[in-house]
């Protein structure tokens, strides 16, 4: 089957990742680890930027939202207490030639996208209600039913010869203890967010935090995923950036159309395209919440989830001050509406959470661009990354014009200045095109190239990524030159 071009797209932007030391498949040497991967040396810098960005904006610019870093182990009771050890699992099918497993609901989406792409709307419309009534109902074999009525067949062998349907717990477990007698079995965790809750009354007290407020973490999270696909879009250890917000009961509903319409402007504030951009309100809700909505981008492959904003009520406080048998109330001092005393209660949370590996993906995608450069019988072309400046790995490269005359030393010297406040490299192999277009590559917003009028009067050539436009300026005017386009400040203006 012929490749469409979003596919070549995609398959170019994966290949890019590795060339360039964006993203590596993890333990490659060894034919690799299954939906693992290593952030290279580029992808690391990258990474770490839009954690930057993400923190700056709802740590640093929120007077009333502070930040943690919960531990990765936890108390088991935490896991059975936010119900996790009896319900996080995934409907799974295996196709009996071909011995893959796949999530039954997967193989539903797709049939109902193909539908829609074949403008089979009332068929799509009909199978997607009837998914949603079986899932609901947790009934698995209504799932294979309509999984055989749509005639389904696997991806890989062809065939529709399905086993039953039958969940699959996704938690990772390990042993905790050094003796293996008596060790306890705990869980690497499947989500940040509960490190929030159990920490809850430590970070109000200790911080005099008053309602409404806000905790954030960044941190790792791990899934057994079965069906672990399209690069680093899902993936068995991931990262996440998340932030609960702590409210009062009835007033949830306020601070998730805050929350809703902030995160998307964050998003767009990175120059992304906002048609790319679009909500997913859940028609079907889980058990703790009242209202939810997905942030999607338009991957290659289509719409996807990249942030959710959920309104998680007071499940969570409720289920720890059943389960730990600790008071996780609340004391309100302010006025009601009558102008009595809120007293104590339990508070609603709304939460934000965000994949960072999809969003990096998303920021790869978003920026990549082959650019045909052919002028005439000229032929040239360029790869560039499109980067937002904030999030570029690289900052600036110096680049002497030749390895002799004393330019390397006053490059050095550049660069020995720059680095103090940038990610900044020094290069000075190749031809000076050929170093552009490494930079464009990784998506450095400048190169500063230094020459023999340098050493004349103290100017050099900046040349600007995204137009390839130079200009001719002093050297002592390229730290203010950067920092405007680089700065935190006016992307978080913005955002």
């Amino acid at each position: 089957m012929a490749k469409t071009n979003n596919d070549e797209q995609f398959k170019n932007v994966i290949s890019h990742a590795k060339e360039y030391g964006f993203v590596f498949q993890s333990s490659e040497i060894y034919d690799g680890l299954s939906a693992v991967y290593d952030y290279g040396q580029l992808g690391a810098e990258l990474k770490n930027n839009i954690k930057t960005y993400w923190w700056k904006s709802m740590v640093q610019m929120h007077e009333n939202i502070v930040g943690i870093d919960s531990a990765i182990f936890m108390h088991p009771k935490v896991w059975k207490a936010s119900g996790h050890v009896d319900g996080f699992s995934d409907p799974m099918i295996d196709n009996k030639d071909s011995k893959k497993r796949y999530r039954a609901d997967q193989l539903l989406e797709d049939k109902i996208a193909r539908y829609e792409k074949d403008g089979k709307i009332d068929k799509a419309a009909k199978l997607q209600a009837d998914m949603d009534e079986a899932l609901k109902a947790e009934n698995l074999p209504q799932l294979k039913v309509l999984i055989e009525e749509h005639e389904i067949a696997c991806p890989v062998s062809g065939t529709k010869n399905w086993t039953d349907v039958r969940q699959f717990n996704l938690m990772f477990s390990t042993q905790f203890g050094a003796m293996a007698e008596g060790a306890e079995e705990v869980y690497l965790r499947p989500e940040t967010a509960q490190g929030i809750f159990v920490n809850f009354l430590n970070v109000q007290k200790s911080g005099r935090m008053k309602i409404p407020f806000g905790i954030a973490q960044i941190g790792k999270a791990f899934r057994n995923e079965v069906i672990a696909r399209q690069f680093i879009m899902r993936m068995r250890e991931f990262e996440q950036m998340e932030m609960q917000f702590f409210v009062r009961p009835g007033e949830e509903m306020k601070w998730y159309a805050y929350w809703k319409e902030a995160r998307l402007k964050w998003h767009t504030a990175l120059g992304t395209d906002p048609a790319k951009y679009k909500y997913h309100d859940h028609a079907k809700l889980a058990h703790y919440a009242n209202a939810a909505v997905d942030i999607e981008f338009e991957f290659p492959f289509g719409f996807k989830e990249v942030e959710g904003i959920h309104s998680r009520t007071n499940f969570d406080l409720t289920q720890h001050q059943e389960f730990s048998g600790k008071k996780m109330q609340y004391f309100d001092n302010d006025l009601n509406e009558d102008g009595k005393p809120y007293g104590n209660y339990i508070p609603y949370v709304i939460e934000t959470s965000i994949g960072l590996d999809r969003m990096f993906l998303l920021t790869m995608i978003s920026a990549f661009e082959e650019q045909d450069l052919s002028e005439g019988e000229k032929t040239d072309s360029r790869i560039v990354l499109h980067l937002h400046p904030c999030l570029a790995p690289v900052k600036a490269a110096i680049l002497p014009l030749t390895k002799k005359d004393g330019l390397p030393e006053k490059a050095q010297a550049i660069m020995d200045d720059l680095m103090l406040d940038y990610n900044v490299v020094y290069e000075e192999k190749d031809s000076i095109g050929k170093r552009y277009r490494r930079q464009d590559a990784i998506g450095t917003p400048f190169c500063i190239t230094v020459d023999h009028q340098t050493l004349e009067d103290d100017t050099v050539t900046i040349r600007h990524r995204d137009s390839m436009e130079q200009q001719r300026i002093d050297i002592k005017d390229l730290n203010g030159l950067i920092e405007s386009r680089v700065s935190w400040r006016n992307l978080l203006k913005k955002s």
